[in-house]
Parts: structure tokens; sequence; C-alpha cells
């Protein structure tokens, strides 16, 4: 079990990493944060709508697979302590 639960943190660390790079590569839409980072001067250098799309898709399984492992720490946690 214990190996299971080090495999785990390690995909989480993984995936959190990865989720904070991928929310950090999304286009700004403006008015927020992304323009105090400079996203507002670069509004026509956006990707195409294929690859913000793909960029969607890949953030969300990421996100999926985040909220998966912290769910399976959680049960590992609860029911098999120690």
């Amino acid at each position: 079990m214990d190996t299971l639960k080090i495999a785990l943190f390690v995909v989480l660390a993984i995936t959190s990493i990865l989720l904070i790079l991928l929310v950090l590569m999304h286009k700004g839409r403006g008015g927020g944060l992304s323009d105090m980072f400079g996203g507002g001067i670069s509004a026509g250098a956006g990707s195409s709508g294929v690859a913000e799309r793909n960029l969607n898709i890949l953030t969300v399984i990421v996100a999926l697979i985040w909220v998966g492992s912290i769910i399976g720490i959680g049960v590992i946690q609860r029911f098999y302590p120690g």
C-alpha cells in the first residue's frame, strides 16, 4: 500500500506542475491578471482555434487525473491508515 501511496503522490506532484503550466499557456481574455503580465499587449498573437481547443482538452484531462490522484490518496489515508 505504501508503494501505491508514493506513486499517487508522484502523480499528484507531476500533474500539479503540468496543470499550472497548462493554465498559464491559455490565451488571456483581457481585463484580468493576464493584462497585468502583458497579456493585453499580445492579443493579436494568440493561438488558433484548433490549438486552443486542444489545449483546453489537455488541461481538462490533466485536471481529471489530478483530482483522481487526490481522491485516491484520500481513500488510502481513510481506509488504510498508517
